[in-house]
């Protein structure tokens, strides 16, 4: 297990868990919410203005790193944190989701996956040992094992297939991977919606051994529903002892409702994107500044909140400059919405950590449910 990498479980209330993952570059406070830094970058933000939202730890994005502007440049400018200058922790993804969503622009085999790039039709071959060489040379905390999610809907037949190709890549992965003191690589369950494809794919990762273990293939159309059915059993497969991560969620819910079953570490584009289209996540739900009934309302997005949005602007300005498509619209809304998910996760922790976890969802869903203030 590498080098520097511990996982420390402080308190427990139910399923849920809060803790400490130490890394050489920082500790990452659990349950996390990274913001995703797909190309190098979390669109509409500085670095140090997404650190003042209280996260602890990025996503980057192996495909689209690999094909722009290349790990092999980046390596050579000094690794991805120097590059994008974050000198807190950065997890990749292992481009597996993103050759999935190529569709007929790849081929799937044994050995790995052959596609076309998007951006100019090139053509590549991505492995677990490639995959495993282009993190590292990215300078990734946390890598993430190269696996195969299948689209959804598909067969059992279909997914178990699947999911047992991805097991035997999480073997090369590991072999590829080697010793890397102060690095980490988490393994990824597959087996969908199935509870024996489940259990089966994290016996096997368990027998192979990771330093933590991520529950793939959700958030892929299944619906909240069955997603939630999943996390009621599957975290439960995974070593207690070590972080386990929802890749791809979500909306504030899908997040409420997986730490409460169990999960340590999260990802999602939605603030980011939410916040380039006029949408702002809030205690009372979602707001669309772009409705006409935020023009003439001179009140903060969120009363209490402390982002610069809140603090210095009016939802009117705020309707005004997404109406005119200014690129302070963009700016403002999304450092909104990412410092709405860190204050969320820190009183998911307080939650936890005091015993209260029930009391803080109650209330959670209860503001939700009242929706937004109207203006007087």
């Amino acid at each position: 297990m590498a080098t520097g990498f511990g996982f420390t479980i402080s308190a427990t209330n139910g399923a849920a868990r809060t803790g400490v993952i130490s890394t050489p570059r920082g500790a990452i406070r659990t349950p996390a919410f990274m913001p995703v830094g797909t190309a190098a970058t979390v669109k509409a933000m500085l670095p140090e203005s997404v650190a003042a939202t209280g996260a602890d730890i990025l996503l980057g994005n192996t495909y689209h790193l690999m094909l722009r502007p290349t790990a092999e440049r980046i390596a050579a400018l000094g690794g991805l944190h120097r590059f994008m200058n974050w000198q807190k922790p950065i997890l990749t993804d292992s481009g597996g989701f993103q050759v999935m969503s190529l569709g007929p622009l790849r081929k799937l085999t044994e050995e790995g996956v052959r596609f076309a790039s998007h951006l100019d039709g090139s053509k590549h071959m991505l492995t677990p040992e490639r995959s495993m060489e282009i993190q590292m040379l990215l300078g990734s905390d946390i890598v993430m094992c190269f696996d195969e999610c299948p689209a959804l809907p598909a067969t059992e037949a279909e997914v178990a297939k699947s999911m047992r190709l991805s097991m035997r890549w999480a073997e090369r992965s590991r072999a590829a991977f080697g010793d890397r003191p102060g690095h980490a690589l988490f393994g990824i369950m597959q087996g969908g919606v199935t509870r024996e494809l489940r259990e089966e794919s994290a016996e096997a990762l368990k027998a192979i051994g990771f330093d933590g273990y991520a529950v793939g293939g959700l958030a892929v159309g299944e619906g909240q529903e069955a997603m939630f059915s999943v996390l009621d059993y599957a975290p439960g497969f995974l070593p207690q002892d070590k972080p386990r991560y929802l890749m791809g969620v979500g909306k504030p819910d899908d997040i409420v409702g997986a730490v409460e079953r169990g999960i340590d570490m999260m990802d999602c584009v939605l603030p980011s994107r939410s916040g380039r289209t006029g949408q702002a996540w809030t205690e009372r739900g979602q707001v669309n500044l772009r409705n006409a009934r935020h023009k003439d309302d001179p009140r903060p997005l969120e009363d209490g909140c402390q982002c610069p949005a809140c603090r210095s602007y009016s939802r009117a300005y705020l309707h005004h400059v997404v109406k005119a498509d200014e690129i302070i619209g963009s700016m403002l809304l999304t450092w909104h919405n990412l410092h709405y998910y860190q204050v969320l996760m820190q009183g998911l922790r307080d939650a936890v950590a005091g015993g209260r976890l029930a009391a803080f969802v109650a209330g959670f869903h209860a503001k939700r449910a009242a929706g937004d203030i109207e203006p007087r």
